[in-house]
């Protein structure tokens, strides 16, 4: 029985409190695992809708898929989701493994933070990629904010210090730093990232700091698994969920170590309409669109 079959015949039967089994729960919880949710989180939430369909005594399909919907959001809730760029300049360090779309979220934010009025600049961190640099110079000038860039093979810890220091002469709002793409189990990579983030401690110690991870959104468990990699060695703070439709990201807070993947948001933009790789095709996380 295929995955989506044993979905809808879980949730789009015809329900009443008396076919409110356990078989029913076991379906559901089964097609909750299926969609990658986690198990802890099928689990848990198949446990809360049978609790509540007893307590309320819910009747009918409509009573529990509001009910379900009501749980499932319950667990995306996670606040005041803002990044934190009270200082000038704040830092925000941009990471992840390889083809997840740091660059390409990197020209959206960018954009998104000068139309709010902030002076930005980008510091093309990854010398590592071929033609990286060139990357984030076209969405620099897509977005019409400065750059800090060296040649292909260049430190990053030696472009980040010169766009930090670039960053306080010209006295800019914020700064976006592109790094190389790197799996979250090589140990000598991950250093390399502790490095950048010694540096920007050294040269900005009182500075508003964020790192965000950028996630490709299809990537299932094995993305909770890079976040909580990620978070040991470079204080992870946000997440960048990518490819929610066909280019979108959704700027995200306040991941955490059991949930890493809870999202926020950064900015004021309406979650995005615009598919593909537009200036605009990025915007604020949503509970109401993910619930």
């Amino acid at each position: 029985m295929g995955l989506f079959k044993k979905f809808r015949d879980a949730w789009f039967a015809p329900m009443s409190f008396d076919s409110l089994d356990d078989d029913f729960y076991d379906r559901l919880e089964e097609s909750l695992i299926l969609a990658d949710v986690g198990m802890d989180v099928a689990l848990d939430a198949t446990e809360k809708l049978r609790r509540r369909a007893y307590d309320d005594r819910l009747l009918t399909a409509d009573q529990v898929k509001g009910a379900l919907r009501e749980i499932l959001a319950e667990k995306l809730e996670v606040g005041d989701s803002r990044l934190d760029l009270s200082t000038q300049p704040s830092v925000i360090l941009v990471i992840g493994v390889n083809g997840v779309g740091k660059t390409t979220s990197i020209g959206k934010l960018a954009y998104q933070l000068k139309k709010q009025g902030k002076k930005v600049l980008l510091c093309a961190g990854d010398t590592f990629r071929a033609a990286a640099a060139d990357q984030l110079e076209i969405w620099a000038n897509r977005a019409g904010v400065d750059i800090v860039r060296q040649n292909e093979g260049a430190d990053p810890g030696a472009v980040l210090f010169d766009a930090l220091a670039a960053a306080k002469a010209r006295r800019s709002d914020v700064v976006l730093v592109d790094t190389a793409g790197r799996l979250h189990n090589k140990a000598n990579l991950m250093k390399e990232l502790a490095k950048l983030r010694k540096i920007i401690d050294r040269e900005l110690p009182g500075a508003a700091k964020e790192t965000l991870l950028v996630l490709d959104a299809t990537t299932g468990q094995n993305g909770l698994i890079q976040a909580r990699q990620f978070k040991e060695t470079a204080g992870l703070t946000g997440i960048v969920l990518t490819k929610l439709d066909a280019g979108t990201c959704s700027h995200s807070q306040s991941p955490s170590a059991k949930y890493p993947g809870r999202s926020g948001s950064a900015g004021s933009a309406d979650f995005p309409t615009h598919p593909g790789f537009h200036l605009r095709t990025t915007g604020s996380y949503s509970l109401q669109s993910f619930s």
